[in-house]
């Protein structure tokens, strides 16, 4: 029974991680559409993007803060709704794993804005962890 447990828990991860990731994914793919870039930037590489990111406005970084902030939400949600017992541990792994993701753009877009770094980092992972953990525990 302790192994069941165990392994439920491990695929409430999965599937949280799987999830956020695609809802990630979803909301800046569409982005282009409802905010559209500035003209020339190719947005399907990182170099393309460190590139033309000088020409960003305030508007072009909504979707990302947002996909970055409901994917994490949406996972740990998930992966609380999914979990026996509601720990929050799955939810923890999914916050620890997003944030990496984060840092990691930090890194590879040195160029994004310093204003952005910091309220993408602050405000998208852990405050969304525990969003998504609280509200994935009430019945």
């Amino acid at each position: 029974m302790r192994m069941m447990k165990k392994f439920r828990n491990i695929l409430a991860v999965i599937a949280g991680l799987v999830i956020g990731s695609l809802v990630n994914m979803a909301l800046i793919m569409i982005s282009g559409k409802i905010i559209p870039l500035p003209e020339g930037i190719d947005n399907q590489t990182a170099e393309g993007l460190a590139a033309g990111i000088h020409l960003f406005e305030p508007k072009h970084f909504i979707f990302p803060f947002l996909a970055h902030a409901l994917g994490t939400f949406v996972g740990a949600f998930l992966a609380t709704k999914l979990s026996n017992p509601k720990s929050i541990i799955g939810s923890m792994i999914i916050g620890v794993l997003f944030l990496a993701g984060g840092i990691s753009m930090v890194l590879q877009l040195p160029e994004s804005p310093l204003w952005f770094n910091c309220v993408d980092l602050i405000f998208a992972y852990v405050p969304m962890v525990y969003i998504g953990y609280v509200l994935g525990r009430s019945k």
